[in-house]
């Protein structure tokens, strides 16, 4: 039982995956990033290529049509430096920008976008020679190597292909004449560029799911260890639990304080105690001041007898009461007319207590109760 809590076999919790992400462990595909910085440059180079090579035929034909003279004169070398400049830089930054968008969009999208100062602090273990060949020798480095040699026989086949495919086109470059020539040969290149980048997406396609499995797994729990989290997060069962009767026992003590409040207590007669205030100037509906079974309706009915406070012993009545309304809530209208009965009987009660009426008799024990609101 022991080696089994100690397995991690459990999934991690919200919590641990967070904690994680703060010590910027997140699931990365290097070859994700890579794939998408080389095709952003090939796609790069042959959209906005034109601009460029057209920014630099022109620094190359105002260079070799300087004059003997400006060749000498540093002020028009300094006059022809900044004309190359202005002719390339436009295309160069547009380039760059696109290749920045998709490089941050590459890197970015498993495990999405993420800064750690504790995965930026320095580590000493990292500069353990023992730690250094572990990982040079690990499973981790065999899995590169593996990635490696894979993404090395991908291109290749990607490049004998594609080789194969424009073997002719190659040939008659040479036949063209320029700058027809070096336009083709251009166009060329770029396409297998392109094709040969993409093929790296081979290998994203099994990194990225390995990835996102072997992060999965890194973080997965122990049972104790869900346990901990559970109790540390939530609180210890047996604290709850205690905190939860001293709750209970705080609102009984208020509830109990109100008691003589009350105009008069239902009962079933033992198993059940409500009691009820109705003020003719308060709400339109008596209120249920405290209600309980067993031991807290004992105590309702001792109080009440202390405070000379009428006891009605209605099981139909009292049940319903105590299923349908909690503390401090009026009584549903269904049961209106039954309370009705009960508080005309507390008030000749009281009238002839005080001399001014006869002793009433009491209401019957079955008062009207709708079916809906039985219990």
């Amino acid at each position: 039982m022991a080696e089994t809590d100690q397995e991690r076999t459990e999934d991690p919790t919200e919590k641990r995956k967070q904690q994680a992400k703060e010590k910027g462990q997140i699931a990365r595909s290097k070859e994700m990033g890579t794939a998408f910085v080389l095709v952003s440059a090939a796609v790069a180079f042959l959209w906005f290529g034109d601009g460029l090579l057209a920014g630099l035929r022109s620094v190359f034909r105002s260079f070799f049509t300087l004059d003997r003279q400006d060749a000498f004169d540093t002020s028009k070398m300094f006059e022809a430096f900044a004309v190359a400049f202005g002719e390339i830089v436009g295309p160069i930054l547009i380039i760059f920008a696109f290749i920045l968008v998709f490089t941050f969009f590459g890197n970015s999208w498993l495990g999405g976008i993420n800064f750690s100062w504790q995965a930026m602090a320095p580590k000493f273990s990292r500069m353990n020679p023992l730690n250094g060949f572990k990982r040079m020798f690990g499973v981790q480095a065999l899995v590169e190597l593996v990635k490696g040699i894979a993404k090395f026989l991908v291109v290749a086949v990607a490049a004998f292909l594609l080789l194969s495919w424009q073997y002719d086109n190659i040939l008659q470059i040479s036949m063209g004449q320029m700058p027809n020539m070096m336009e083709n040969a251009l166009d060329i290149l770029m396409w297998m560029f392109l094709l040969m980048c993409c093929s790296i997406f081979l290998i994203v396609v099994i990194d990225a799911p390995f990835q996102l499995w072997k992060h999965q797994k890194d973080l997965r729990m122990t049972k104790q260890e869900v346990k901990d989290e559970h109790k540390d997060s939530e609180g210890s069962p047996e604290v709850k639990g205690r905190i939860r009767r001293l709750q209970m026992e705080m609102a009984n003590r208020r509830m109990m304080e109100d008691v003589p409040k009350a105009d008069v207590v239902v009962t079933n007669p033992t198993h059940f105690a409500v009691a009820l205030q109705y003020d003719d100037n308060g709400p339109k509906a008596p209120v249920v001041l405290a209600k309980g079974t067993d031991e807290t309706a004992a105590k309702i009915r001792e109080i009440a007898l202390e405070y000379e406070i009428p006891l009605v012993q209605s099981p139909a009545l009292a049940r319903s009461i105590y299923h349908t309304t909690e503390i401090e809530q009026e009584v549903p209208q269904g049961l209106f007319v039954a309370i009705a009965q009960i508080l005309a009987y507390v008030y000749q009660l009281k009238m002839h207590k005080k001399g001014k009426a006869k002793r009433p008799k009491k209401p019957a024990s079955d008062l009207p109760i709708p079916e809906d609101l039985k219990y």
